[in-house]
């Protein structure tokens, strides 16, 4: 579980990918700082991974098949910037929304506007998730927690203030890229009771 507040960055220094799995290893000295242990869990650009060997300066974790063909990492380079947030803790405080890791698709970038002191940024994605999204809900994009703007069937617009666009990747997006994309837990329980219940 996670809150999508990112803890800071890192760098992909390694990807190995075969027919049937993809390793990452994650340049950075924070997991170590976090005082995180093989076995512990880690969002990168949103994604839920385990930590499987790490070092004072790095962290590898596996990504299965359904994670990269669902998600971004496997179009990650040597040298891109991933976000980093450690797992939620009983007692930390709970500073954007309960975000699960388990990303659902990917949007795209198709536009970015200026707005005073902060910056809309416009995404298409899948028809499928509309009924997932919500004005002024919560929605998480490569693992940042971020609150939906406008929303239409086929794009969805949130505003990004300085801070976030400095310290998270979103800042370097640029329309055509693509980003992971989760909708709210919520949302997807109270869709799914009612189809249930149909």
């Amino acid at each position: 579980m996670f809150t999508g507040i990112i803890k800071g960055q890192g760098t992909i220094a390694q990807s190995v990918r075969t027919a049937t799995q993809q390793r990452l290893t994650i340049h950075t000295p924070l997991a170590h700082r976090w005082h995180s242990q093989i076995g512990d869990s880690l969002a990168i650009n949103g994604v839920c991974l385990t930590i499987i060997a790490m070092t004072d300066q790095d962290f590898t974790v596996d990504v299965m098949p359904e994670t990269y063909h669902r998600t971004t990492l496997g179009d990650q380079a040597i040298g891109d910037a991933v976000n980093l947030e450690p797992a939620l803790r009983v007692g930390d405080r709970l500073g954007g929304h309960l975000v699960l890791g388990h990303v659902d698709t990917v949007a795209q970038l198709v536009d970015r506007t200026p707005d005073t002191n902060a910056e809309i940024l416009t995404f298409e994605y899948p028809t499928a998730y509309y009924a997932e999204l919500a004005e002024k809900g919560s929605v998480t994009l490569d693992g940042v927690s971020l609150t939906l703007v406008t929303v239409s069937p086929t794009q969805f617009s949130v505003s990004l203030i300085p801070q976030t666009l400095h310290e998270t990747s979103l800042g370097r997006r640029q329309p055509g890229d693509n980003v992971n994309l989760e909708t709210d837990v919520l949302a997807k329980y109270l869709l799914h009771q009612r189809e249930a219940k149909s």
